[in-house]
């Protein structure tokens, strides 16, 4: 008999041999119905594995997130089964599931797919999946993997880098595949698919190797679960924030000026500038200074912090001066930088803590085919701080960035979130600076801060920064989909290497405590998610215009001017549309625009000393008084801007 350990603590008795499904199968057939994927021991295995000693098992089921990678990584079977039949010659290389659906890489060789072509390979993936083919694992010798791959260099290069004794394959009807696990039962729970699009990638990421063709896919258990997430795409379309960057003239990109690096115009520097401003302000009141840093840097600034090491080969390549014998980089982190700034002074534990706070630009490489609208640029501004403290102020300074990041999300709509601890992968000690008793230190530091302060958290292992662990704020958006935003890290080895000092109260040097804390992360990377969860409808405050005004006809702008300044004088950001248009015109382009209020100016407002509202989205709030107005534009601000 072997002890099988559930994951509400309760322990059976099964004879050796038994299977995750039999497992199920015990507690109960609704739940057998629905268990497509396991874990025992913290290692993903098939339903069908027999289990042959005392151990951990959790069962997955198309709601758990594990459950949804074993059935997508399944439907990329299916996928490259479907292409090996429909395109003869073609050679296949990875195929692993993503956060929404999968991927396989396909050399397709004198073929080319188009999206022509993706009706016939559901339709062939629908074929597949009604023969109710299982997933059968099996064990093969490298000479045997190599043999059959023989004529595949793509599988030949994967296997030659794995060991003898590790190599697996899995059958399915009369497919096999080079893979490592974790698939659904059969093919007969794959109910629904769409193949979403092609995009060109290169093999393992390297621009100098042979580009495929990625064919990107979802799949589903029930048909209305894919109509559903394709009326969520479509509407994400409707929020893609380069769509509505354009529409509201927010940034632009230019090929001359070069690619991943965003040009903010007029109305976009406006949207920064307040959300810098929102949080300067937070930041003065919680006592940070601001300090300035260039966009460059000696190299050996970078090699001492330990960036230069680890992210060297994702940087741009160093500067030589014509004349000196000096390099220099791109900035790629502020942190080293303000290690310096606090090195210039001798500190006392009077002084601390330190908190210099930058909105930093810096500059990392990124390949032409990763780079994505904002999302994913090669130079961004960081609205970074480093805090300098002692081991006894360092609890409370952590809480106290956490507030301001919970603040930061309260103020722009962001109530959907969760948090995670992102600590060192212990299989891969060399990712990581620094001794483990300061790692355990820091980790421990960042799990009593959010448990005090009540955070539902889960520990992420591997996810941790090479000098430190972090707590990492992920939000979800309006269409569900998660985010990494806020970030907070704790960190004692750049202090370190930096040589960082304070003197203490006994009068001897100390090294200080270094916190990382970034509430927006990238401000770019932060507008593009506050534009598609918004759908351009920000917070009152943040508006670039929070009102404008629409004359009916020329007789009445001087009065529309009259208006404008009565706003002005109120601190309501407003402008006046002088356009000769038709008012149905310039209401149905105010609505495009985004515009909270539109102000209609005719001859009975005039006459009355008034104004007629009307809000976006079409509500009339009637004939008012510009005082009336005021009082409902700072009424809607105080909803949402709260006093840190």
């Amino acid at each position: 008999m072997i002890q099988i350990t559930l994951p509400d603590g309760s322990v059976k008795a099964f004879d050796a041999g038994v299977t995750p499904m039999d497992v199920a199968n015990s507690i109960s057939e609704g739940l057998a119905r629905q268990v497509i994927s396991a874990k025992f021991n913290g290692t993903t295995i098939e339903v069908a594995t027999p289990l042959t000693t005392d151990g951990s098992l959790v069962l997955y089921t198309w709601r758990d997130d594990e459950g949804k990678k074993a059935f997508w990584h399944s439907s990329a079977h299916v996928l490259a089964q479907a292409i090996e039949e429909l395109y003869p010659g073609s050679q296949l290389t990875i195929g692993p599931p993503i956060e929404n659906g999968f991927y396989y890489d396909v050399d397709f060789g004198e073929h080319t797919i188009s999206e022509k072509d993706f009706k016939t390979i559901e339709d062939k993936m629908l074929e597949i999946a009604r023969g109710k083919y299982d997933f059968n694992m099996r064990s093969i010798s490298k000479a045997e993997a190599l043999a059959v791959y023989k004529d595949n260099p793509y599988k030949t290069e994967l296997i030659e880098n794995l060991e003898d004794g590790s190599i697996t394959f899995c059958d399915h009807a009369t497919f096999t595949d080079l893979c490592r696990g974790g698939h659904i039962p059969n093919t007969g729970i794959i109910k629904a698919v769409k193949i979403l699009s092609v995009a060109g990638a290169y093999w393992r990421g390297d621009e100098n190797k042979p580009q495929l063709t990625r064919v990107y896919g979802i799949s589903f258990p029930k048909q209305k679960d894919l109509k559903e997430y394709l009326e969520l795409l479509e509407e994400a379309k409707k929020r893609d924030h380069r769509k509505l960057g354009k529409e509201l003239e927010l940034f632009t990109f230019s090929q001359k000026v070069g690619q991943g690096l965003p040009l903010w115009l007029p109305k976009g520097a406006a949207l920064r500038e307040r959300l810098e401003n929102f949080l300067k302000a937070a930041q003065k009141k919680a006592g940070y200074e601001m300090v300035v840093t260039p966009h460059i840097g000696q190299k050996e600034l970078y090699v001492t912090s330990g960036h230069y090491a680890k992210y060297g080969a994702d940087s741009f390549q160093p500067i030589k001066t014509p004349r000196e014998d000096e390099e220099f980089l791109l900035k790629p982190m502020n942190c080293p930088h303000h290690c310096e700034i606090y090195k210039s002074a001798q500190w006392s534990y009077k002084d601390l803590p330190k908190r210099y706070a930058e909105f930093g630009t810096v500059y990392r490489y990124e390949q032409s085919g990763e780079l994505h609208g904002l999302t994913r640029v090669r130079g961004f501004t960081q609205d970074d701080a480093h805090l300098f403290c002692t081991p006894d102020q360092l609890d409370a300074e952590f809480k106290n960035v956490i507030d301001l990041v919970l603040y930061v999300f309260g103020s722009l709509g962001f109530e959907n979130f969760s948090t995670q601890v992102s600590v060192r992968d212990p299989e891969h000690p060399e990712k990581y600076i620094g001794n483990v008793e300061n790692w355990e230190k820091a980790e421990q530091a960042i799990i009593n801060a959010a448990k005090d302060k009540g955070l539902d958290f889960v520990i992420e292992e591997g996810e941790a920064a090479f000098y430190g662990p972090k707590l990492d704020f992920m939000v979800k958006d309006a269409l569900g989909r998660q985010w990494q935003l806020g970030t907070i890290q704790v960190d004692y080895n750049l202090p370190e290497r930096f040589e960082l000092t304070y003197k203490g109260s006994d009068n001897e040097l100390h090294r200080p405590i270094m916190i990382h804390r970034a509430p927006f992360g990238s401000m770019e990377r932060f507008v593009a998610l506050l534009l598609e969860h918004t759908g351009g409808n920000f917070p009152i405050w943040l508006m670039p215009v929070q009102a404008i005004i629409l004359s009916i006809s020329e007789k009445y702008e001087k009065y529309s001017e009259k208006v404008l300044n009565l706003l002005e004088n109120n601190e309501i950001r407003a402008l006046v549309d002088h356009r000769s248009e038709t008012i149905g015109k310039k209401i149905r382009e105010s609505e495009m625009q985004k515009h909270p209020y539109m102000i209609i100016i005719g001859e009975q407002e005039e006459a009355e000393g008034k104004i007629t509202v009307r809000k976006h989205g079409g509500e009339d709030l009637g004939m008012i008084t510009v005082d009336a107005f005021a009082d409902i534009i700072k009424e809607d601000i105080s909803k949402t801007l709260k006093s840190f």
